[in-house]
């Protein structure tokens, strides 16, 4: 299991920095939530937060320990603007395609339709990803994000752009802490206020050593992998 700790970063002078100073820890089954404003603050906490950028202040530590390479391998960024998000006329099968073949997975169309099946998206499969639910839009992009290689952990990016309620589209989030997903969620400080109110409906994660351990990820589940 792997811990993701922001330690007070940031990035530009206060007041009015680029990024304001910020800190959150995240773990298995215990998302980590990281409130911000302006503009560009969500990218570029969503970057600190995933290793691909160096803050002017604070430290990213990974199990207690800087390792930005570690940060880099194990944690996806998904749907950070204009780093890591689909375009918004994608349709839901295509950014499937994509992804798989990213994952290094053969992206055929079985294949394709096996994932969608398996995620209860397959009314969705010719949609564009703009038209779908927000709740939709982050299962499908936080499932696919897990079936990298060695990813263990996800930065969300503000979700809450794309309307709906927050308590929908963040049980995706709780749910896919509770599997023992280390999440890290950067939003809005209203969206924020409620995903926080929300965290204490979160029980505490449980772990065994039989084959039903609750800390499974989609890299584990045979239905999103490929037939031999």
């Amino acid at each position: 299991m792997t811990t993701l700790e922001l330690d007070h970063v940031g990035i530009g002078e206060e007041p009015g920095a680029a990024l304001p100073t910020v800190s959150a820890v995240a773990g298995p089954g215990r998302p980590g939530i990281v409130a911000v404003e302006t503009e560009q603050a969500p990218v570029l906490a969503s970057l600190v937060a995933g290793g691909r950028m160096r803050p002017d202040r604070g430290r990213v530590l990974v199990d207690g320990r800087a390792d930005p390479a570690a940060v880099r391998r194990g944690f996806a960024l998904v749907d950070t603007p204009g780093v890591a998000e689909p375009f918004p006329v994608m349709s839901c099968r295509r950014i499937v395609r994509e992804e798989l073949a990213y994952a290094g997975q053969r992206p055929s169309r079985e294949h394709v339709d096996t994932v969608l099946e398996s995620l209860g998206m397959t009314q969705y499969a010719d949609t564009h990803v703009q038209r779908v639910p927000t709740e939709v839009r982050v299962r499908l992009l936080v499932e696919l994000a897990l079936l990298r290689a060695d990813v263990t952990g996800l930065v969300i990016t503000s979700p809450e752009r794309h309307g709906g309620a927050v308590e929908d589209w963040f049980a995706v989030v709780r749910d896919v802490a509770l599997r023992g997903v280390t999440v890290l969620l950067v939003t809005s400080k209203a969206a924020a206020q409620t995903a926080t109110a929300l965290l204490d409906t979160i029980p505490a994660p449980t772990t065994t050593d039989g084959p039903d351990d609750a800390t499974a990820t989609d890299g584990d589940d045979p239905r999103l992998q490929e037939a031999s």
